[in-house]
């Protein structure tokens, strides 16, 4: 007996070793990237978004995953131009600094006082007058606990401010993006602006200075659309692997998520080839970076009830190491040890949950969620939840990818899925979830940004 298990153990590592060799060497993500960083402005809704959800529409077909479009209704948010003045002591605001318009941003033209409200934490905004001001906030957040811009705008909002103005932490000159809603429109105008920006706003807010904001944007009715396709047995339950399509509309997208995307995708074409346990629903999903939009259609599309588990790829690809984050479930947490470690691999863990990404929708229904990310070896904590210093910018292009992280966590994707869908994991105790949140201090933030669940 001992020796069939022996010989089933050989059998499935040597399966495994050749799932990532041929992830190692495959040339499609490169080619893929190139395709998608192609395709235009992928903003949910823009034709760049179309564009990318046919590529990956193609790349299935050739998987034989029998893809399907699944679209669906969302606000539109198209971007104008934006100009942001200031000036210290009260002047006329007379410097100007280069700005770019936040998604669902309103269109608006705001003269007030500069207000810096730090980190924009609700303690620092408690601290400081930001009634009809102009608020500057800083990304990233002082603590253990990231705090998303959409908390700061909310908090900012409700405290009076008449504009927002959000600073990239990471040096380099380069304005950083964002959205302020989910899938809706902001109550007041918002920027971002690099760090160097925010340093010299900073200054002159601390001497009485004043801004001017001018922003145009405008919102329309459209349709998203994701791409949804299956492997494996015609099982009724299911394992749901996910990324986003879509990419702001300041860069390329090619981090953030092509990278991801491309994990995920390649990783669909390496699970064609292995026995699965379970059907696996394979997705491209899109309006993620305005709301997580694709993602709620998807789950609102299926039975939740009959999903295993979610394995939500944004961020992995990006850098050298797989990075899980686990949302506090220890057998998820465990599945990914065991299996990135049993591939000799390094796995960075996070085990607090957040709500900011695709494994949203189905974690909060109690479906079991893996996000994979990634971050540098010698990551000294500067790297960040978003992949700093080039996510969300302009900067994020196609030159910044280095295709053998892509390939090497599309390999160790495809393994995780394969024994995701082998595994009965337990289902997630939402009312525990909502308590780790609230331990996490992010239940005051996510109520700010309009996200909390009613009920909870």
């Amino acid at each position: 007996m001992d020796a069939d298990a022996d010989a089933e153990t050989d059998a499935s590592a040597e399966t495994d070793a050749t799932t990532m060799g041929r992830a190692m060497t495959d040339p499609f993500p490169a080619r893929f990237l190139e395709r998608l960083t192609d395709a235009g402005n992928r903003m949910g809704g823009h034709p760049g978004e179309r564009r990318a959800a046919e590529l990956v529409a193609s790349a299935l077909a050739d998987a034989g995953a029998d893809p399907r479009e699944l679209s669906f209704p969302i606000t539109r948010w198209t971007r104008g131009g934006a100009e942001l003045a200031a000036s210290a002591s009260g002047d006329d605001p007379g410097r100007e600094f280069e700005a770019v318009g936040l998604p669902y941003t309103p269109a608006g033209d705001v003269r007030a006082p500069l207000v810096d409200a730090g980190r924009g934490t609700p303690e620092e905004l408690d601290g400081v007058d930001v009634s009809g001001g102009v608020v500057l906030a800083r990304q990233g957040s002082a603590g253990e606990r990231h705090v998303h811009r959409m908390e700061k705008y909310g908090h900012a909002v409700a405290a009076g401010a008449a504009a927002f103005v959000l600073v990239n932490d990471a040096p380099g000159g380069l304005p950083v993006t964002g959205t302020l809603r989910f899938g809706e429109p902001g109550a007041v105008p918002a920027v971002g602006v690099s760090h160097e920006a925010g340093e010299r706003l900073g200054r002159y807010a601390a001497d009485g200075g004043v801004a001017r904001l001018r922003v145009e944007a405008e919102t329309d009715e459209a349709s998203g659309h994701d791409v949804v396709g299956e492997l494996g047995p015609d099982t009724e339950d299911c394992v749901v692997l996910l990324a986003h399509l879509d990419a702001h509309d300041v860069g390329e997208g090619a981090l953030d998520n092509g990278c991801g995307l491309a994990v995920a995708v390649e990783a669909a074409r390496l699970l064609a080839d292995r026995d699965l346990d379970r059907r696996v629903v394979v997705a491209g999903v899109s309006g993620e970076e305005t709301g997580l939009l694709g993602s709620r259609a998807l789950a609102d599309s299926l039975d939740l009830e009959t999903v295993s588990a979610v394995v939500n790829v944004d961020g992995a690809g990006r850098a050298r190491n797989l990075k899980a984050y686990t949302h506090g479930l220890e057998a998820v947490e465990r599945v990914a040890r065991e299996t990135v470690e049993g591939a000799e691999q390094p796995l960075a863990v996070e085990a607090r949950p957040h709500p900011y990404s695709d494994h949203w929708h189905f974690l909060r229904a109690g479906v079991p969620a893996l996000q994979l990310h990634s971050e540098p070896p010698d990551d000294d904590g500067s790297w960040g939840p978003r992949g700093l210093p080039v996510a969300h910018t302009r900067a994020d292009t196609l030159d910044k990818v280095d295709t053998r992280n892509v390939r090497e966590h599309a390999g160790l994707c495809a393994l995780l899925v394969d024994a995701l869908a082998g595994a009965d994991l337990p289902r997630v105790d939402t009312d525990a979830l909502a308590d780790r949140l609230r331990e996490a201090d992010a239940e005051a933030g996510m109520r700010a940004a309009g996200i909390w669940p009613d009920g909870w």
